[in-house]
């Protein structure tokens, strides 16, 4: 410990010197089992978020409330919010237009910056916000000859944005679609705080049926310049170039950023033998376990979004070849189909049960959570899920997973003084903190009890022996200072 740290020490045991309070001056080893519980908030064609377009900003503003507060109840602590269904913004942006999911009109400010609204309330309620964007569809709801407005890449290039069925689509091959992807990836890892940024399963577009993507010009010019991959191969390489270089950029700005994917639940090119559908690898030109294998993404979320008794996409099947398939400690969390929840009896409260309890048999092979598919049920209180399956099946608050490649310098314990009945919580180093956790000894054991965000500054505190831990953003958690407040005369 350098003298700085030592001063802090002494002055630190001369304020907490008094009546009912002690400071030990011990640390401890403190630790929960993390996972990360997370639920997709979709904006495109209004799905979620805004119920519909041109709602006043307070009823916008509403609403967002009213989904924090269900994530809450249910326990979850990761919010999946689009921000980016149609190479729009539902943020501030001078990259790309307003959506037009917000207003009605692509461009049309709504009065208040969401994406800011949304990471401030959530944080308040230890819930993680990531950031999800399509990085390729221009037009997500036909027609596609819906108005776009400047900046929109429609309008700025169009000759890199191709109709393909009834949908308007960047073009991947395209470095000028490359380069807006990710100067907005970069742009929100530095303005906003969010905890993750995420893409989901669309690169190229799925198969409408045997029609070609228009992507020839840039085929040819490829090929007019002696380029040596095939067809296949060259798109490919063209996703996983934006995946690399958005997984860097993201780094540059905020090493604590999680980036991670929701690919098709299918793995390719490899599969289990017994599982069958559309092959990614050769439609979509999605090499996930490329991806997983260059530490390019944090995690991997495959969209299982079959039951356990289907036999053709057998969940559990899929689970235990995406958590085999794992590598360099990053995580598997599982996309579980929420939204077919009571649609057919196979779809079942204990359904859900299975697919959880298989998820926590599989967390030595890298399954450390789950995104739920869509927040509607949830919402709708189907079911009872929020209180029959969700509250049940989770009986703790926890934080998400540690970051896999985060650093490996220890994160410095909390300073505290104890005011009356409220503890208060500083930090000696500029490490950016996620949380504060508390835990309460049990015996020989040391428990979680309370969750507090980092930018909160005091807490309660009952009479008992206490542990408080520094959590930083990228999930390292210090060693506990202990404190024991004893029962008043």
């Amino acid at each position: 410990m350098n003298l700085t740290g030592w001063v802090s020490r002494l002055l630190l045991a001369l304020c907490l010197t008094g009546p009912g309070f002690s400071q030990t001056g011990e640390l401890v080893l403190v630790a929960h089992q993390r996972e990360l519980r997370g639920a997709w908030v979709a904006s495109v064609a209004n799905l979620n978020w805004p119920s519909q377009a041109a709602l006043p900003m307070e009823a916008q503003q509403k609403e967002l409330l009213m989904i924090l507060d269900r994530l809450q109840e249910a326990r979850l602590n990761a919010i999946f919010f689009q921000v980016r269904p149609e190479g729009d913004a539902l943020y501030r942006s001078e990259l790309e237009p307003w959506s037009r999911f917000l207003s009605g009109a692509q461009g049309a400010d709504p009065g208040f910056d969401p994406l800011e609204f949304l990471i401030e309330a959530a944080h308040r309620r230890n819930i993680e916000v990531h950031a999800w964007l399509n990085p390729y569809r221009a037009q997500a709801v036909p027609p596609a000859t819906a108005h776009q407005v400047a900046p929109h890449l429609a309008i700025e290039h169009p000759d890199q944005v191709h109709t393909y069925g009834q949908l308007l689509w960047m073009d991947p091959s395209a470095p000028v679609v490359r380069q807006r992807l990710l100067s907005v990836c970069r742009d929100l890892s530095q303005r906003y705080d969010i905890d993750g940024l995420h893409f989901d399963d669309y690169f190229y577009p799925y198969p409408d049926g045997e029609l070609e993507f228009p992507d020839q010009s840039n085929w040819d010019a490829y090929k007019a310049g002696e380029g040596p991959l095939s067809r296949g191969d060259w798109r490919r390489e063209q996703v996983n170039l934006a995946i690399q270089e958005v997984s860097q950029a993201i780094q540059e700005e905020k090493e604590y950023v999680r980036f991670g994917i929701s690919p098709f639940g299918i793995p390719a090119p490899e599969k289990p033998a017994q599982i069958s559908g559309l092959d990614q690898y050769e439609k979509l030109y999605a090499d996930t376990q490329l991806w997983m294998d260059r530490g390019w993404v944090d995690y991997l979320a495959p969209q299982l979004y079959w039951p356990t008794t289907r036999q053709a996409q057998a969940f559990p099947i899929l689970l235990r070849w995406w958590t085999d398939h794992a590598r360099q400690g990053r995580y598997i969390f599982a996309g579980i189909n929420l939204a077919a929840l009571g649609s057919k009896p196979e779809w079942s409260l204990d359904e859900y049960r299975q697919q959880f309890a298989m998820l926590q048999n599989h967390r030595e092979g890298g399954a450390r959570g789950f995104i739920l598919w869509s927040i509607a049920p949830l919402l709708e209180g189907r079911l009872n899920v929020g209180r029959d399956l969700l509250a049940r099946q989770i009986a703790q608050v926890v934080l998400t997973p540690p970051l896999a490649r985060a650093s490996d310098h220890e994160v410095s314990p909390p300073d505290l003084e104890l005011k009356g009945t409220r503890l208060w919580l500083w930090h000696q180093d500029d490490t950016p903190l996620r949380a504060w956790t508390l835990y309460r000894a049990d015996g020989p054991q040391w428990k979680l009890a309370q969750i507090v965000p980092g930018e909160q500054e005091s807490i309660e505190i009952q009479p008992g022996r206490w542990a408080v831990a520094a959590v930083c953003k990228d999930g390292r958690e210090s060693l506990g200072q202990v404190i024991e407040i004893l029962q008043p005369p």
